[in-house]
């Protein structure tokens, strides 16, 4: 009776411990979702001042397309411009909506896409409601139906066409729309709602192309030959991280979680996605009229082959950058004997890329030296510095030959001693390096199949690379072959900044045209990169 009296009694009091344990834990999920709630404004706040810090236009941006709006309203809000327009304002509200876009070329590019497709619509709606109407119901209902098969198959053939789907892709969708919209209604007016729904559609462009052209404008080909500047900048300053975290003393431990925050990694990253930026900002800067002196039969295409070989010279960086990440590094008692040349030759090859950076920024030829002496001159010293270790990069054969099969027989004989644990029949003995090899490669398959026992063992190709005399040396001799490529490659970037500067009359280098640069962080890039897309 005591006993059950005594379980009772420890259930009820473990019943009430577990219930003060779950009422402590919902008291702290309530507290730190309070913390949350009370951090949100704070949190909102720092993201909102953030997004228009990087970049004020987008501040300026959304108060035009607000203002926009606003105009666009008044078709339905002023009594009299509503009984003009009707319900067909709605289309005026929508063009500005879909047309007014960050910059002025990509809203004229849209505007007047979607002004012809209207305009062409409507006109063919009309021709073929015309013809429709002057023959019988029969016939009307079948022509109508063979009409919109045969303009639609062949609008959206036109597509296709690499030319019209660059510059007039959006001007056919809404060709589309616009004629099948207006077909269907071919019971009612058709004249009339042609004429509405291009009129509204007219209000709705000249408001987008009046805020884009007129009020604080923002250029594409200023935002196309700022972003060329911003990326030789970013790949000089990537240089320059990459050779100074190669020879610092601290080692750097890079990890998959942190390796997206590197600023290396960001920099040379948006450099390799501009592609498609550099593109269609060439193609909205083609739709700009001149808004300034320097922007007469401006070739923007240049630009676009800039951004090409630029991309070429960062797949050297993006080298360059992993071979901080190697699993086999050099000791760094042996790069320190190269360290001064290979740190002078980054340092010259980012001085060249910030003056090709200055030269198009100010409109101006490169300086006479940018391919001075000092490059040539770092690179000789980094040559004779590898030459004057001839030990490092050069080994006996035949001590490379006796290290891989004493490696090999080490291997056997492990494997060996292990199978004579587990019960497993041997060999009697290792007696020469060449049967231990011979030994190895019979047994390698019937090792990997086995099952019943996993044990860790290390890479052979591993071993036998860092057992090799010169082994130690072979990463160094990788970094320093990508800063050779890189002087190689500069050459291809040199001569195509050279040919935009001839093709848009670039001004003469004088010696005053030197402007200090200092290498803006690389986030900088990165604020134009979300504010073109369609």
């Amino acid at each position: 009776m005591s006993t059950k009296v005594h379980v009772g009694t420890g259930m009820e009091v473990g019943g009430e411990g577990e219930s003060e344990g779950g009422k402590e834990k919902w008291k702290k999920r309530i507290h730190v979702y309070a913390e949350k709630i009370k951090k949100f404004p704070r949190f909102l706040w720092e993201r909102i001042w953030k997004v228009g810090r990087d970049d004020p236009r987008r501040v300026i941006h959304s108060l035009k397309v607000g203002l926009a709006l606003t105009l666009v309203s008044l078709l339905y809000l002023v009594e009299p411009l509503f009984k003009v327009v009707g319900s067909y304002a709605i289309w005026a509200v929508m063009t500005v909506v879909v047309v007014l876009e960050f910059t002025a070329g990509a809203t004229l590019c849209k505007g007047l896409n979607r002004g012809l497709g209207t305009f062409l619509a409507g006109l063919l709606a009309f021709l073929i409601g015309f013809i429709a109407n002057k023959s019988g119901k029969i016939f009307r209902d079948v022509f109508i139906g063979a009409a919109v098969f045969l303009i639609g198959a062949a609008a959206t053939y036109i597509r296709f066409f690499p030319y019209i789907k660059k510059n007039y892709d959006y001007g056919v969708v809404i060709f589309l729309l616009t004629f099948n919209l207006i077909v269907s209604s071919y019971r009612h007016e058709v004249l009339k709602i042609a004429n509405e729904r291009f009129y509204t559609i007219a209000i709705g462009c000249a408001i987008c192309l009046f805020m884009s052209l007129l009020v604080f404008p923002i250029w594409s080909g200023e935002d196309l030959h700022n972003f060329t500047v911003g990326k030789l900048e970013v790949l000089a300053k990537c240089i320059e991280a990459c050779v100074n975290d190669y020879f610092n003393d601290a080692e750097v431990q890079v990890t998959k979680d942190n390796a997206s925050e590197d600023p290396t990694y960001k920099g040379y990253k948006a450099v390799l996605d501009s592609k498609s930026i550099d593109e269609s900002l060439a193609l909205y800067a083609s739709w700009e009229p001149r808004h300034s002196k320097h922007c007469y039969k401006f070739p923007w295409q240049q630009y676009v082959k800039i951004g090409a070989v630029l991309r070429q010279f960062g797949y050297t960086v993006v080298a360059l950058h992993g071979c901080l990440q190697t699993e086999i590094q050099t000791p760094r008692s042996v790069r320190a004997l190269f360290k001064d040349p290979c740190i002078r030759l980054a340092r010259e090859l980012s001085k060249d890329l910030l003056e090709l950076a200055n030269s198009i920024r100010n409109r101006r030829h490169c300086s006479p030296e940018i391919l001075s002496d000092h490059l040539h001159e770092a690179l000789q010293d980094l040559n004779t510095a590898i030459k004057s270790q001839p030990r490092l990069f050069l080994g006996s054969k035949s001590n490379q030959a006796t290290n891989v099969l004493a490696l090999a027989a080490a291997h056997a004989a492990g494997h060996q001693r292990q199978q004579r644990k587990d019960g497993a029949a041997l060999l009697s003995s290792v007696k020469t390096d060449s049967s231990a090899l011979r030994e190895w490669k019979s047994k390698r398959t019937s090792i990997e199949k086995e099952n019943e026992r996993k044990v860790l063992r290390p890479q052979l190709s591993k071993i036998a690379i860092t057992s090799l005399e010169f082994s130690e040396a072979l990463p160094f001799a990788a970094f320093a072959s990508l800063l050779v490529e890189m002087v190689a490659r500069l050459d291809n970037v040199i001569v195509e900044v050279e040919e935009l500067g001839r093709i848009a009359c670039f001004k003469e280098y004088t010696g005053g045209d030197d402007v200090n640069v200092t290498v803006p962080a690389v986030d900088v890039i990165h604020n134009q990169l979300p504010s073109h897309a369609d």
